[in-house]
């Protein structure tokens, strides 16, 4: 039984996903602020964190950062939510390592959906047979959820984890943005592929020699990305 962490300070939204998550089966824990959040982590390592975006407090961006900070829970999926809805909002998230994001008012059906979407992924990869797969300098290790580049292991977030994992699976295959879209987030998402962008970015930083050159993930124009074999 997968354990839900719901970070949000409106009791209804509490009591909303509660219902709804409890409803499926999952175990759920509730925080209401940042504080709370980082107790329940360090306690219970919950399987996934619905993450409020303004909390009292410490918000759910600095949340975010402080468990991607920490190795120990870096590949706990975050879904973030927030009422504000600004492109800036969603970068920002992003780039601090969220999975995904919804703005509020959302449907309760959606955000179920994505949940069991970004669970299923993350179980399917802990029971796959073991497997390695190096290029060049790179090496990814698919079951054990690490990658290292030139000898010094670099630490991903799951989403990033899982791009790398597609891409370097399937080198010179080309990618559209919808196609990682649909691969890695399982879903339609808003229809904006900048999310994919974003993670591509974040990526080269971590595994590239010279990101605005890169020798691993090479951007097609127009088109999308490929793994250089």
């Amino acid at each position: 039984m997968a354990t839900i962490l719901v970070v949000d300070d409106e009791e209804p939204i509490q009591e909303l996903l509660r219902f709804n998550l409890e409803k499926e089966g999952y175990l759920v824990r509730v925080a209401k602020d940042g504080q709370e959040a980082l107790k329940h982590v360090a306690n219970e390592k919950p399987d996934l964190l619905v993450l409020d975006l303004m909390l009292p407090g410490m918000d759910g961006l600095e949340v975010c950062r402080k468990l991607r900070s920490n190795p120990k829970f870096q590949q706990i999926p975050i879904i973030m939510l927030t009422a504000k809805g600004e492109e800036f909002d969603k970068v920002l998230g992003l780039e601090l390592g969220a999975d995904d994001y919804m703005s509020k008012p959302f449907s309760p059906r959606e955000l179920l959906a994505r949940i069991k979407a970004r669970l299923r992924r993350l179980n399917s990869l802990e029971e796959a047979d073991t497997q390695i797969i190096i290029h060049g300098e790179l090496r990814v290790d698919v079951t054990g959820f690490r990658v290292h580049v030139r000898g010094e292991e670099t630490e991903l977030t799951p989403k990033e984890f899982e791009l790398l994992r597609v891409l370097v699976a399937h080198p010179g295959k080309v990618y559209s943005r919808d196609e990682l879209l649909e691969r890695i987030w399982g879903y339609e998402y808003d229809g904006d592929t900048r999310t994919v962008d974003v993670h591509v970015r974040h990526l080269r930083l971590k595994v590239e020699r010279d990101p605005s050159n890169p020798e691993y993930i090479e951007t097609l124009r127009g088109i999308g990305y490929r793994f250089k074999g």
